[in-house]
């Protein structure tokens, strides 16, 4: 993948934008996904499943839907003895949850019958699970293999990146491509949940809540038209 020219940014800052934030965030509510790792001891499996559920739906509802999910089934073999439909009422209403129901089965399918039961510990295995983009993968990487070699972008990381600068992207792939060349590898596993819970509570993506901002000095909040109230 060819970037477009990005900008030039000293690590320093984004350093200083990643320590503030990791104070700021104590205290906040963290991304559904990262609270279902934790509750469930970084699970892979639970991890891959809550992940693929998150796609373009709002975090309560991924984490009641997760949570109903795994009391019901909590491992691949379990999965894969209920039908779809009952997967579907489990996970309604995550966004588009009946495609979601299908791909969480082939997904259960294949982790049994190619990888033992075990969910993959690597990028190009696990994006021949049925429903996994890089964003999932990178994510289970993180949370559940403990990777430190991963960055994961969603809209929020997307977003935010290009708001401080520290990138000039279209893509959420062009954006992980370019923090790997910006960011200090000691963030990258951290650039997900520091930038998501921020992005969720402050730097949210229509009406951002300047005022309240620990880094608003460090942003030159490109994109921004309008600030919110704080």
């Amino acid at each position: 993948m060819k970037l477009p020219p990005q900008p030039s940014v000293p690590r320093g800052r984004i350093a200083a934008v990643m320590r503030r934030l990791a104070r700021a965030i104590d205290g906040l509510e963290e991304p559904a996904v990262e609270k279902i790792a934790e509750d469930q001891q970084e699970d892979p499996f639970q991890v891959l499943i809550a992940t693929m559920l998150s796609a373009q739906t709002k975090d309560a509802v991924t984490h009641a839907a997760s949570t109903r999910l795994f009391a019901v089934a909590r491992t691949p073999a379990a999965m894969l003895e209920l039908s779809p439909r009952r997967i579907e009422r489990l996970i309604y209403p995550v966004s588009f949850y009946r495609n979601k129901a299908v791909h969480v089965l082939r997904t259960c399918e294949q982790i049994v019958t190619r990888y033992g039961g075990n969910v993959p510990d690597t990028m190009e295995e696990l994006l021949t699970l049925p429903g996994v983009g890089r964003k999932t993968a990178n994510l289970v990487l993180i949370l559940a293999h403990r990777s430190g070699d991963n960055i994961c972008v969603d809209t929020h990381v997307h977003r935010i990146s290009n708001r401080l600068g520290w990138v000039a992207t279209r893509t959420p792939e062009e954006t992980e491509l370019a923090l790997y060349a910006v960011a200090h590898r000691k963030w990258w596993p951290l650039l997900n949940r520091y930038l998501v819970t921020w992005g969720q509570n402050v730097c949210r993506p229509v009406y951002p809540l300047c005022g309240r901002c620990v880094v608003v000095d460090l942003c030159p909040k490109i994109g921004v038209t309008r600030i919110g109230r704080s």
